[in-house]
């Protein structure tokens, strides 16, 4: 095992005077991306399974959602021009034995997705998918049929950390808590698309929230201050718990006095209807916020293969890894697993950086031998990690 431990001479974050933390809603266009290339990896490793018994090399991780555009005003709304998915990358679209239903599966993972989270857009009416796949490389897609090890089909790492600050809990929080059935029950007015930003300056935090309200509900500009203000009250109760001073802002830019188009209104749930597109890789990262003080790595997780994408199984094992440590050893103040590996060689002997900030006293001869056996233990089930991801046991943005 290529494994290094060391100790870092920092302050930890919480402790620091200032802290950026932003975390985006899965209506959030760029959320919308990271979720579509997802469902449809995992709905094209279901069908590779079941009409070839493996997963074949594929890697949906290119997307790009086109805003459409809109019409909006008190109590209606119209979509003039639809939003399009581009889909991109490789896939296998034959084998010996014939043709496999590629477009297909893509096409039903994105309009079962859409109708459980984004009922009000309807695939191939309010979207449009362009797919832009292609078979990949020979070398590539032989990867995939090998049974004696699994290799990596990249030059590429992944980076984790532990534990969250109270901010960085904060922010996801509210915006776990603003798209979940409960608060959605409170305030169906209220569209998917969401983001928080936190802005912590010593013990107080200033966050910032963009939410939508649904203008088939809204009948006046009355109507929607009211109910902005019933939000915020209700949020405001909501994190009253928080060990930190929380100041809230909700939809900014608003403007009284011009009607609808003063108004944060959305027709469909999602500001990709008309204001803003979205990519794959520039939403939360697999500990489900966008953290501006911590080390990140370049990939993003959702799409790629969970076979042997290290792009992937990295970001899920380097943060696990992590919590796993803090986990074992919560007197340590942090925690950081950096994993990396080249093309061609096996998943599980990655190079393993395991870096600590320590408290006053603390040596890293405490902690080495108990943290080489978790590292140990963790990349054994590396080549087992595709299963949890085909079930959706692991958060990717």
């Amino acid at each position: 095992m290529r494994y290094v431990l060391e100790s870092l001479d920092q302050r930890p974050v919480a402790t620091r005077r200032r802290e950026f933390v932003e975390c985006k809603g899965i209506g959030h266009p760029d959320t919308v991306c990271d979720a579509l290339v997802e469902a449809i990896s995992v709905h094209l490793a279901q069908m590779y399974l079941e009409e070839l018994g493996f997963v074949a090399h594929y890697n949906i991780d290119k997307a790009l959602l086109a805003a459409g555009q809109c019409a909006k005003g008190f109590l209606s709304g119209q979509l003039i021009q639809p939003m399009r998915l581009f889909v991109g990358d490789r896939a296998t679209f034959a084998t010996e034995r014939g043709e496999l239903p590629v477009r297909e599966a893509v096409e039903a993972a994105a309009s079962m997705w859409l109708q459980h989270h984004l009922p009000k857009i309807r695939f191939g009416r309010e979207l449009l998918l362009e797919p832009v796949l292609a078979p990949g490389s020979a070398p590539l897609s032989g990867i995939y049929q090998r049974v004696e090890e699994v290799v990596s089909n990249d030059t590429s790492g992944a980076v984790g950390f532990a534990p969250f600050t109270p901010t960085e809990r904060l922010t996801r929080d509210a915006v776990d808590w603003l798209t979940s059935e409960e608060f959605k029950a409170e305030f169906p007015d209220t569209g998917q698309d969401i983001k928080v930003f936190a802005v912590r300056t010593d013990e107080r935090v200033e966050l910032t929230v963009a939410m939508p309200f649904h203008c088939e509900y809204i009948d006046s500009e009355a109507t929607y201050f009211r109910r902005k203000e019933e939000v915020l009250n209700a949020l405001h109760r909501k994190l009253a718990r928080a060990d930190l001073e929380v100041d809230l802002q909700l939809n900014t830019l608003d403007r009284a006095g011009l009607g609808p188009d003063g108004l944060y209104l959305t027709l469909t749930g999602t500001s990709a209807e008309d204001a803003d597109s979205g990519q794959v890789g520039r939403g939360n990262r697999p500990c489900g916020f966008i953290p501006f003080a911590r080390p990140v790595g370049g990939e993003a997780a959702p799409g790629k293969n969970p076979v042997a994408h290290v792009g992937k199984l990295y970001s899920v094992a380097s943060q696990r890894l992590a919590e796993r440590i803090h986990a074992l050893h919560p007197e340590l103040p942090e925690v950081y697993v950096s994993l990396a590996t080249r093309i061609g060689e096996p998943i599980v002997a990655p190079w393993v950086s395991v870096q600590m900030v320590s408290a006053p006293g603390q040596s890293l001869g405490d902690f080495e031998p108990s943290i080489r056996e978790v590292v140990a233990e963790e990349l054994e089930q590396l080549p087992n990690y595709w299963r949890g991801l085909l079930r959706g046991e692991f958060r990717l943005y």
